[in-house]
């Protein structure tokens, strides 16, 4: 979990708070901080009260979006932060219809 800088911030269009996806994936959010922890989702700490932030591109209405965990996994891999992979995940990509998360949904 790390402190969002502004660019990164600026890239994403929408955040969610712990709370509010273990509500949409109908789990404890205790089960959602470990799957922050087991590197299934990146959270960052944002806002007035820094309270850590996932991506809503991540979430699909009561699931975790199929391949965000794999692709994580890969640019952990090969040496992506997690700032590193946000800026990548939320970029417009000329090869794909707007960006890689966006081609993950």
């Amino acid at each position: 979990m790390t402190e969002i800088d502004a660019k990164i911030d600026a890239l994403v269009p929408a955040w969610l708070t712990l709370p509010d996806i273990a509500e949409q994936l109908g789990v404890e959010v205790t089960r959602v901080r470990q799957l922050v922890k087991d590197g299934q989702l990146i959270a960052v700490r944002r806002g007035e009260n820094r309270a850590l932030h996932v991506p809503a591109a991540f979430i699909d209405g009561d699931k975790v979006v199929k391949g965000l965990s794999g692709t994580l996994t890969l640019l952990r891999d090969d040496g992506f932060t997690d700032e590193e992979m946000l800026e990548w995940l939320f970029t417009p990509d000329p090869s794909l219809p707007g960006t890689p998360a966006q081609a993950l949904s």
